[in-house]
């Protein structure tokens, strides 16, 4: 099998003359928690305080690269309009329920990413989804790039799948994984790590980022394997050396909850590869890789891009129409390892590069 190239670059190209932030660990304890806060009142606002919420947390030329269909929007009065006041009309007593908190620098920019559930009664639609007057937990993932202070730049995907699926109208197949909330680390000091150690920030990146340059190894391109001898090259793979034996792999819905690596291969990996054949990772690069502790994250606007060339993902025939992946990676390492891994996927926006717009379907199931 090919060895893992050790030198390829994963990160989004700069200029030569890029000014690179060197972090203090104090001061990313401070930006979590200043924003944290911050994001604690968007929710919590009334719709008649958002704005003033939202001119604390944003530049007023911010930009916001969102899931599918809200995409990429910019300044503060777009954001209001398309995501956050539908949002608080839909859910009036909407609360944010953060499971992991962390901050780090990339290049010359600063970063504070979540993972969350943004939770409340949904009593009004929203895309379009009919209320149901029930709970609803909005599964949400973000990294904001912040400068003086407030967010110049974010990126948020929330699962509007997953959002579908609790709303009674999943109109697509059954996830292979479970199907549940994503838990906080197995660790407890998600929400609340306060890592000063940049040594060991630096190492759980550089985990990571090995454990995915060995996913450009592909044995679903080697010719005559059938799908039993390809789910033993995958579970026997050169990234089988960074996984915890009780890794958890936390997929969006559609895909679901795996328990270690031979869960990992059977619910996600297995099928995506025998229907994304031709990936390209890192086209354009990360725009992040930060590490805090023993967390890390990464994410692409987009990650992968590649074509559609069979049912195996998800179930739906092959259109060998070019997709592309907005995709964020969340790690914890533990023991050594890869223990936790929270991997928010767009998958509407998939769906919708194939001609399949899952917020008309629930309308014809």
């Amino acid at each position: 099998m090919a060895k893992i190239d050790d030198n390829f670059d994963t990160r989004q190209k700069t200029f030569e003359n890029i000014i690179h932030v060197d972090l203090d660990p104090k001061q990313n304890i401070k930006n979590k928690k200043h924003f944290k806060n911050l994001l604690n009142h968007i929710a919590e606002s009334s719709l008649e305080d958002l704005d003033k919420s939202l001119r604390n947390f944003y530049h007023d030329e911010a930009e916001l690269n969102a899931f599918y269909p809200i995409n990429e929007i910019k300044g503060i009065n777009e954001i209001k309009k398309q995501l956050w006041a539908p949002l608080k009309k839909s859910f009036p007593d909407l609360e944010r329920r953060n499971n992991l908190v962390i901050g780090g620098s990339f290049q010359d920019k600063v970063f504070v990413s979540f993972i969350s559930h943004l939770t409340g009664t949904f009593v009004n639609e929203w895309l379009g989804v009919p209320a149901t007057n029930k709970t609803i937990y909005l599964r949400t993932c973000e990294a904001h790039q912040i400068t003086n202070n407030k967010i110049i730049k974010s990126y948020i995907l929330i699962d509007t799948v997953d959002f579908i699926r609790q709303s009674g109208h999943l109109p697509i197949n059954k996830s292979l994984g479970i199907e549940e909330m994503w838990p906080s680390p197995i660790t407890g000091d998600g929400e609340n790590n306060e890592n000063l150690d940049k040594e060991l920030s630096l190492q759980s990146l550089n985990l990571d980022l090995e454990m995915q340059r060995s996913l450009n190894i592909k044995p679903e391109n080697e010719p005559g394997l059938n799908k039993d001898q390809l789910r033993d090259k995958l579970i026997n793979h050169p990234q089988k050396k960074y996984w915890h034996p009780k890794m958890m792999w936390y997929g969006p819905s559609g895909i679901g909850t795996a328990r270690g690596l031979e869960g990992f291969v059977d619910h996600h990996q297995l099928p995506f590869r025998l229907t994304f054949k031709n990936r390209d990772y890192w086209k354009i690069g990360h725009y992040i890789e930060i590490g805090d502790g023993n967390y890390s994250m990464t994410g692409g606007w987009h990650s992968i891009e590649t074509t559609h060339g069979s049912q195996e993902w998800l179930g739906f025939p092959a259109t060998n129409k070019k997709v592309t992946m907005r995709v964020m990676d969340f790690y914890l390492n533990h023991e050594g390892l890869i223990r936790e891994n929270w991997v928010p996927i767009d998958i509407a926006h998939i769906l919708n590069q194939i001609g399949i717009d899952i917020f008309k379907l629930i309308h014809t199931k």
